[in-house]
């Protein structure tokens, strides 16, 4: 049976898709068989034939090097650069939870360790209009715990405290956090880290540094964090 595993992060543009791929790519070259997922993406280019590119799924698969097809990777590819729910109402085709639900199950079956990304925060509205969807209910239909990835620099004391509060008033399960635009020997990034593991009791699991081609993190313990 496959293990998962869900990416949040305290909002937009903190580099979930960037940490997710270095934990596909470790999982990978650890000798597992690692899939990715995302059940919705905003912001895509479209190509010559005018078809939208699903830009964060063909990053995880460049960085990781995974032979998976990104057409398996998200069933909702959108152009505009805002949220899915928004994003839908300007260019049709909503969200429906089942399809979310029946495409993660097809990964998963070919997968034995899938990572699925969120979009956006843990607030993010993934369909409103014909159905009110929020990301939460995308980890609580899939049963999923969590990682959550944060910038590593000023305000981020409060983005995490405040993310896994409401995480865990909503029992979404954390299982850990990373840190992400780190630098080593930066006097108030390295107390972030310690302040928000005082404040919310959740381990540090890696400190991302920008350009870093590999996750600074053994991979048994990455593995062990992905659950059936």
């Amino acid at each position: 049976m496959s293990k998962k595993i869900f990416i949040t992060g305290t909002g937009t543009d903190v580099g979930k898709t960037y940490v997710a791929g270095l934990m596909v790519k470790k999982l990978k070259d650890s000798g597992r068989n690692a899939g990715y997922y995302k059940a919705a993406m905003s912001g895509n280019e479209r190509g010559a034939d005018g078809s939208l590119i699903p830009g964060d799924a063909v990053h995880v698969k460049n960085i990781s090097g995974i032979a998976q097809p990104v057409t398996q990777m998200c069933p909702y590819v959108y152009e505009h650069a805002v949220s899915p729910h928004l994003a839908s109402r300007l260019e049709g085709n909503p969200v429906c939870l089942d399809v979310v639900e029946r495409g993660f199950g097809e990964v998963c079956s070919r997968y034995d360790y899938v990572t699925m990304e969120g979009s956006g925060g843990i607030l993010c509205p993934v369909c409103f209009d014909e159905e009110k969807i929020w990301l939460e209910d995308v980890i609580k239909r899939l049963k999923l715990s969590c990682l959550l990835v944060a910038d590593a620099g000023l305000g981020t004391i409060n983005s995490v405290v405040l993310t896994v509060e409401y995480m865990k008033n909503h029992c979404i399960p954390v299982r850990g956090i990373i840190y992400n635009h780190f630098h080593p020997g930066d006097v108030m990034e390295e107390d972030n880290v310690r302040m928000c593991e005082y404040r919310t009791g959740i381990k540090t699991l890696a400190c991302v540094q920008d350009q870093d081609t590999e996750l600074a993190m053994d991979g048994e313990l990455l593995a062990s964090l992905y659950e059936e």
